[in-house]
């Protein structure tokens, strides 16, 4: 069903523990399914603040290249679906795009190469419009950078939305007539490009970006392209939280004190 709950086991703490990388904070979770307007069914979950609390923001995610191993739960969207309920009241939107597969089950479809998935981009963010959600921030990871600055700043997406974040931007679908696109809408554009990407370096970033005049390009001191490490997850939700929730104190806590649980490795 649709509508079934993650299984965590929290067990209350009598004092503060480090938040690791399996740590779960307390959040109200839901397994969900989103419905493309050419008849697909996407599976995904939804965590929202605990106790029915209103999100302050609300992060649609957009993963890696499914055909090298992303998926919904790739491990920055994973810790933020952990984390940023509790410690920001941000609600965080997590899904397969079509042809996808995670443990949380299999997208209908195949992978389209950027072109179809503009219908995935769409049913998600309409969804959280449905849901009453507001505040809409679109989070792009490599190939789901590509997505947002292919389709973020195209009706009927780009009025829904505040903008957008991007992580590992490798700019090989997404062209120049993207980036005028999105300088031309206005939309806020926060990249975080790792020193040691793969594919675009700070330097060449700063270059590329030029064309679009909002974008607030921030190199990122030893990172990779996959952010591995707690440190640099910890790093890209920290500035994921600085731009959507910009009145918080920041770096996050690294510790909690309350009911807590540990998922499972995947």
């Amino acid at each position: 069903m649709p509508t079934d709950s993650p299984d965590y086991t929290f067990t209350p703490t009598d004092e503060a523990i480090e938040i690791r990388a399996s740590t779960v904070l307390p959040a109200d979770r839901r397994n969900i399914e989103l419905q493309t307007a050419d008849g697909l069914t996407l599976v995904g979950e939804f965590a929202a603040p605990a106790g029915g609390r209103t999100p302050r923001a609300t992060l649609v995610t957009l993963h890696p290249l499914p055909t090298h191993g992303g998926f919904m739960d790739s491990h920055v969207y994973r810790k933020a679906s952990f984390r940023l309920p509790a410690l920001a009241d941000i609600a965080v939107l997590r899904f397969n795009t079509r042809g996808t597969c995670s443990p949380r089950g299999c997208s209908e479809g195949a992978f389209d190469g950027g072109d179809g998935e503009r219908l995935d981009l769409q049913a998600a963010v309409e969804w959280a419009v449905a849901q009453g959600l507001h505040h809409i921030w679109l989070v792009g990871w490599s190939f789901g950078t590509e997505l947002c600055l292919k389709y973020g700043a195209q009706d009927p997406v780009a009025e829904l939305i505040e903008g957008a974040i991007l992580l590992s931007p490798p700019l090989h679908r997404a062209g120049d007539a993207d980036l005028d696109a999105w300088g031309a809408s206005g939309l806020p554009l926060k990249v975080l490009v790792p020193e040691f990407d793969d594919y675009l370096v700070p330097e060449d970033a700063e270059r590329r970006f030029a064309r679009v005049p909002q974008a607030d390009v921030t190199g990122v001191d030893g990172a990779k392209h996959l952010w591995v490490g707690e440190k640099y997850a910890a790093r890209a939700l920290n500035e994921i939280v600085g731009v959507v929730r910009p009145e918080l104190e920041l770096p996050l806590p690294t510790r909690w004190a309350g009911p807590a649980a540990v998922a499972s490795s995947q």
